[in-house]
């Protein structure tokens, strides 16, 4: 699965992107923001309009582990979904971002209201939670097996 096929343009109906734009807010980020922290409480995640945002991993002992760079499209933060609502990965700008910015809440309480809507956000965002979920499969991978993966991210 590439990554153009979870952006939110190509995931959601016309009629379903217009209804989450609607409670967007702009927000921008400088090169080396941190966006969120891992095991802090999911409450809003966001669209990347322009730059990069890197998603990595607490490795006791050592650096955090990058998983995944994101840009243009893609969706930063899948935690706000699913209770507890943590943040399971932590995320920074390492260049400077712009982004539209959602209020967890209410999106969720739109997706109770309207099921058609929720499923499609549900849908959307468990493919992007796949596939990180894969990409921090082959990170911990090349990291941590005595010959890598063999596949790159």
């Amino acid at each position: 699965m590439s990554n153009s096929s979870i952006r939110m343009t190509a995931a959601l109906s016309a009629e379903h992107r217009a209804r989450l734009l609607e409670i967007a807010d702009d927000v921008k980020f400088a090169e080396g923001d941190r966006v969120f922290e891992e095991g802090h409480r999911a409450e809003r995640f966001w669209i990347i309009r322009s730059g990069t945002v890197t998603l990595h991993m607490a490795i006791p002992g050592r650096r955090p582990a990058v998983i995944e760079n994101l840009g243009f499209g893609e969706l930063v933060g899948w935690s706000w979904l699913f209770p507890p609502y943590v943040w399971q990965l932590g995320a920074e700008a390492m260049t400077p971002v712009r982004a539209q910015v959602f209020d967890a809440l209410s999106v969720r309480m739109m997706m109770d209201a309207d099921p058609r809507f929720g499923s499609a956000i549900g849908q959307w965002v468990g493919r992007v939670l796949a596939h990180r979920l894969h990409a921090t499969r082959i990170r911990l991978l090349d990291l941590y097996a005595p010959y890598g993966s063999g596949l790159s991210i």
